[in-house]
């Protein structure tokens, strides 16, 4: 299937003062797959090797900081010749930090052997950091990539067209009917692929379900052992947090006597290796939008849709007459398609409970709101009190309706999220 990363990784090779990359992201997200597929189709070999649990890479990078010598003994143990521009070395399921010091001699030598290194402890980046490496992050499927492995990639190009050039999509049904699908599905790229197969909801469901497993495994890695079991009580709860009129977080939906100071750690934990993304509450708005966020008020979403999906037991037909579910949803992916757009998500609420789902500030420091309508939740009041009471460039309403531009407000169908990126807002 076909990932944007890979125009990332076509770029990396190409760079004359390419360095080791940092490739982070959650676990089954198609990291490892891209790189492989990526190494298959640009370089005349690919070196592959686990690093987890493997005491041969431990030591040769603890005991080794010659680059040759690193590269000679890479090469004995895989029983292939490592060649300079050639050869794509993968290292996958990093997290040691005597892997990395390695990778940074490398970096600091400008060095020919192209290396990618992986891992899912986003978390790790900050002993990770260095001017002698390069980071990447890559999230699960977009609702984009999902049109390109369908073989639709001729209708994501006329989504975009009718977002730059804010005119309506001529077929605006076919692209909300594909997105009702989407939001079953997901953007993992296993249950993708079983989607295509086209496997029942069922085995759908069993698949989202070990992959659900697998996050919590990664919750259990843990070292405070005590947010374990507290990590894996937020995560089961976000379903219920969200289906909630005020979807703000609230600890006490866990269980009688949950405070915010026992949970704090392991909601921290749960983000920073995207295994949830939050959205803080703010009241005001001025730049830096970090500088107005309530760090006690705050929204947590899941990383893919499918999964949420599974978590709320839906059906289709659940989907298409319930209203309120829609909305979850519709939420959801707007968060997770923001955060892979590069945003940090906030939402607004006033005194007098106007809120606006989401504001993000982009590259040139421009403030956008952005307001999600449904049936059953019109909120144009709270926008137009927003874009009074603050100057913005641009607001953005995203409906399940066309293109369109009313009042100086853009609206954007749900499915058509994808184009509000860092290069288009």
């Amino acid at each position: 299937m076909e990932r944007k990363i890979v125009e990332f990784y076509q770029k990396w090779k190409s760079d004359v003062i390419r360095k080791p990359l940092i490739l982070y992201g959650a676990k089954q997200i198609g990291k490892t797959f891209s790189a492989l597929e990526f190494g298959k189709d640009e370089y005349k070999n690919t070196v592959y090797f686990n690093t987890e649990n493997n005491k041969a890479i431990q030591d040769l990078f603890q005991k080794e900081r010659s680059t040759e010598k690193i590269i000679l003994n890479l090469s004995l143990l895989s029983g292939e010749t490592i060649l300079k521009e050639d050869t794509l070395v993968i290292l996958d399921n990093v997290t040691s930090n005597d892997i990395v010091k390695g990778l940074k001699v490398f970096g600091s030598e400008h060095s020919k052997y192209h290396i990618i290194a992986i891992t899912s402890k986003k978390e790790k980046l900050s002993e990770f950091k260095g001017e002698e490496l390069q980071f990447k992050g890559m999230t699960a499927m977009d609702f984009e990539e999902y049109l390109w492995a369908r073989g639709e990639k001729s209708l994501s190009e006329l989504i975009r067209e009718s977002f730059s050039k804010k005119k309506t999509c001529p077929f605006h049904k076919v692209a909300l009917d594909l997105f009702q699908d989407y939001l079953e599905t997901g953007g993992l790229p296993e249950v993708v692929c079983a989607s295509l197969e086209g496997k029942s909801s069922y085995e759908l469901d069993a698949i989202k379900q070990k992959i659900m497993d697998i996050y919590k495994k990664e919750i259990s890695l843990n070292t405070v052992l005590i947010d374990i079991p507290r990590g894996i009580e937020v995560v089961d709860s976000i379903p219920e947090q969200l289906k909630k009129e005020n979807k703000k977080f609230q600890y006490g939906l866990m269980g009688p006597g949950k405070r915010a100071k026992e949970y704090e750690s392991c909601i921290n934990y749960l983000v920073n290796n995207q295994i949830t993304y939050r959205s803080y509450k703010i009241t005001t708005v001025k730049s830096p939008l970090s500088s107005c966020k309530e760090v006690d008020s705050f929204k947590l979403y899941y990383p893919d849709d499918g999964l949420l999906y599974a978590a709320l037991h839906l059906t289709k037909k659940q989907l298409l007459m319930d209203e309120n579910l829609k909305e979850v949803l519709y939420e959801n992916h707007i968060a997770k398609t923001l955060v892979e757009g590069g945003f940090s998500l906030y939402y607004y609420q006033s005194d007098g409970k106007a809120e606006v789902n989401f504001v993000v500030q982009n590259r040139n420091g421009h403030i956008i709101p952005i307001e999600l309508t449904t049936k059953t939740n019109s909120k144009a009041k709270s926008l137009s009190v927003f874009m009074k009471k603050f100057t913005v460039p641009q607001a953005y309403r995203i409906t399940e309706n066309n293109f369109a531009i009313k009042k100086d407000v853009r609206y954007i169908p749900v499915y058509a999220t994808f184009c509000l990126n860092e290069n288009k807002i």
